[in-house]
């Protein structure tokens, strides 16, 4: 059963983390508690699939919407999306000079929707790491770049 599965009034078994709102969803502004990056549609679900495969199903915390861009957002730590050169389709988000940007994070339980838990937080200080990020995301859009018979 996902996170977002969990029915309204289940106990929590997860950690305190302040930045996670008890109900709903909220705005986090993007370098504060966390950095992000951005993917939509199914290159970003594939590159989920894929970092959970190679952690172990447990790649950092990564959030879902459901609805327009179908985005996932991967969350680093803060300064984690700065600096890096992110392929096409990844969108970083982070305290940049030149820019304020704002992060979706639902509740761990209850109405969250159009957001979800893809991978919910374990543990306070516990995210995705930057560079296993990266490398992910190369490979997602080098196989999807690559025509099908040549796979």
């Amino acid at each position: 059963m996902a996170v977002h599965d969990v029915p309204v009034n289940a106990p929590s078994c997860h950690p305190n983390i302040e930045w996670i709102p008890s109900s709903g969803f909220q705005l986090r502004k993007a370098g504060v508690q966390f950095d992000a990056v951005r993917v939509d549609g199914d290159d970003g679900r594939r590159a989920a699939d894929l970092l959970e495969h190679l952690t172990g199903g447990d790649p950092g915390p990564v959030v879902i919407e459901a609805n327009g861009r179908r985005g996932v957002y991967f969350l680093l730590p803060p300064g984690g999306s700065a600096g890096r050169a992110w392929p096409p389709g990844a969108m970083p988000f982070n305290a940049a000079r030149w820019a304020v940007s704002y992060v979706p994070v639902p509740a761990l339980v209850g109405r969250t929707w159009p957001l979800a838990w893809r991978c919910p937080p374990t543990a306070p200080g516990r995210f995705v790491h930057p560079y296993l990020l990266l490398a992910t995301l190369v490979a997602v859009a080098r196989a999807t770049a690559t025509p099908p018979e040549s796979r």
